[in-house]
């Protein structure tokens, strides 16, 4: 009993020093200052077809990485530019004719969203943007074979340049930051498209972790 009941002050202890820590720390307000910031985390993506056809894909994960810059206009508004190394693409299985098959495909794009901060408290920001993103490249892999086809990533009907839009919460503690972003293409990734080709266009959900310096 006297062993729990040790235990039990410990913590309570504990507690009342973390809350006393947090409240202090936290009184610094920080949202008219200039920060830096690098951070990663992971894309939950997938694809769809502009017109609705009836295109079904799988959704898959990938990495997100890279840095920010949060540039105040004020207290409560700012910029902030991202540059982020982004994996997109699907996923898609099946059968032809008896032959099961496992399809994936993966992008890696270099985004540049241009974000505007809406900033109501020290510990949460609402940002919202354009974003273009530029492809590096697209590797397909079929039943665990992969490949890199350059020759149509770089051919006249496949685009390199796509333009989106992306939408945010950020959850600010201290110099720490949890990032989440509902990203989506705006122009197709292709210029032209078929049932054979749909007229792809990403759509990505993005959870990271950062640190401003």
């Amino acid at each position: 009993m006297k062993n729990v009941t040790t235990k039990v002050a410990t913590l309570v202890v504990l507690l009342m020093t973390s809350m006393s820590f947090a409240q202090e720390t936290s009184s610094t307000d920080d949202r008219d200052q200039l920060k830096f910031g690098v951070k990663a985390g992971v894309n939950f993506s997938n694809v769809y077809d502009e017109e609705g056809d009836d295109f079904v894909a799988d959704g898959k994960t990938g990495l997100a990485a890279g840095a920010f810059v949060s540039i105040p206009l004020g207290k409560f508004f700012g910029i902030q530019p991202e540059v982020m190394y982004s994996q997109k693409g699907f996923k898609s299985s099946g059968d032809v004719l008896g032959i099961d098959y496992d399809y994936k495909v993966t992008s890696s794009y270099l985004d540049i969203p241009v974000l505007l901060q809406v900033k109501p408290s020290q510990y949460f920001t609402i940002v919202a943007g354009p974003q273009f993103s530029y492809l590096l490249d697209t590797k397909y892999e079929l039943n665990g074979n992969s490949t890199i086809d350059e020759e149509e990533i770089n051919g006249d009907n496949y685009k390199k340049g796509v333009f989106g839009a992306v939408v945010g919460v950020d959850f600010n503690y201290q110099n720490f930051v949890l990032g989440t972003r509902l990203g989506w293409d705006v122009s197709k990734t292709n210029e032209d498209g078929d049932t054979n080709s749909p007229r792809y266009k990403n759509k990505v959900i993005q959870v990271s972790l950062g640190y401003r310096f």
